[in-house]
């Protein structure tokens, strides 16, 4: 789409944002089902490997055909960002990780969601700009075989004992998930130097890997024995596929804090099918939390079976990891560098 037919497309977009924002319950559907209709189509862009169960349920309930860009959060950025360069208007709609929507909401080129359904999302998921629809859960997890029962570790530090030597491993991604532990030992009055020396010496025990899948895979083959930083979902898919991984010991109560960062979802300003967006929009945060439910994903408004409920969590410092993600890449990556050497 063109300059002047991208600015024309932002401009009823908004228009459509600003009249269903207001709305609630029939009232809102009914209006947006209309409108959508007459839009006929919705271009999604999404990192999401499981959002493809979500569409197909949008797409049974609702008369849109849905369009998907899939790629890796880097890819579904670079692609958003040359588009609206270009002044083109590509997409209706964003579903991501957090740290790229946080740069699409910081360059403005996202519109707010309002609603019901948002007033009910986790707090940590309502960020400026989006809308988290489901979870990262950072866990330790664990073989079963390798890691008997009582002998699971209780925290993060003990796997700085010796006793895990070759038995740990990183993921060499997880910047995210360190930012988050780093501050919170921050808070927790411990220096720079003590931070970094625990890392070290849980580093002294690992191997790296890279990708949570493969890490997964790995863990539940027996290629060591303890995770640091698993997503809750990998391990509890490849569980209930039988293997033998756990994050949850015979105590029943998980190593703690458990650090958690929002993914979701974002309606474009320029959206060519507005009203098509904010419809599965919608969905996604009703009848799509139970999906993405079915694919062990943690939902981004809590339930009666909440696997959050009851423990300790930390979120992910966004703004810092916006505003300084050279530093925190090195200095993660310079731990882990240790880890390399281990392999």
């Amino acid at each position: 789409m063109p300059a002047d037919g991208a600015d024309k497309s932002s401009a009823r977009a908004q228009e459509v944002y600003d009249r269903v924002n207001g709305l609630t319950g029939d009232e809102r559907t009914k209006a947006l089902v209309d409108l959508a209709k007459q839009e006929g189509t919705l271009t999604i862009y999404t990192s999401n490997t499981d959002l493809d169960k979500v569409i197909k349920g949008f797409e049974k309930t609702y008369p849109i055909e849905v369009k998907v860009y899939r790629g890796n959060s880097e890819s579904v950025l670079q692609r958003v960002v040359q588009e609206q360069q270009a002044h083109y208007a590509g997409s209706d709609l964003i579903e991501t990780n957090a740290g790229e929507l946080n740069v699409m909401a910081d360059q403005n080129m996202l519109y707010p969601y309002e609603g019901a359904l948002r007033d009910a999302v986790r707090k940590e998921g309502q960020a400026n700009g989006w809308t988290a629809t489901r979870f990262n859960v950072f866990v330790v997890g664990w073989n079963t075989t390798k890691v008997k029962p009582g002998e699971e570790p209780k925290t993060f530090e003990e796997l700085a004992d010796p006793k895990w030597k070759g038995l740990v491993s990183l993921e060499v991604g997880d910047v995210d998930w360190f930012a988050a532990m780093y501050k919170h030992y921050l808070d927790q009055g411990k220096t720079d130097a003590e931070i970094r020396d625990l890392f070290d010496r849980v580093v002294a025990n690992a191997k790296i890997a890279k990708g949570h899948t493969a890490q997964g895979e790995l863990l539940s083959a027996g290629q060591f024995a303890v995770t640091a930083s698993s997503y809750s979902h990998t391990i509890d898919k490849a569980a209930d596929q039988g293997a033998p991984v756990s994050w949850h010991p015979a105590s029943g109560t998980p190593v703690q804090p458990i650090v958690i960062r929002p993914n979701g979802v974002a309606l474009m300003k320029t959206a060519p099918h507005p009203a098509a967006a904010m419809l599965f929009v919608d969905y996604e945060l009703g009848e799509g939390q139970k999906i993405l439910h079915e694919s062990f994903r943690v939902g981004s408004i809590p339930t009666a079976n909440d696997p959050l409920a009851g423990l300790t969590t930390i979120s992910v410092p966004e703004k810092e990891m916006l505003d300084n993600p050279k530093k925190w890449d090195a200095l993660y990556e310079e731990i882990v560098q240790s880890g390399r050497e281990n392999q």
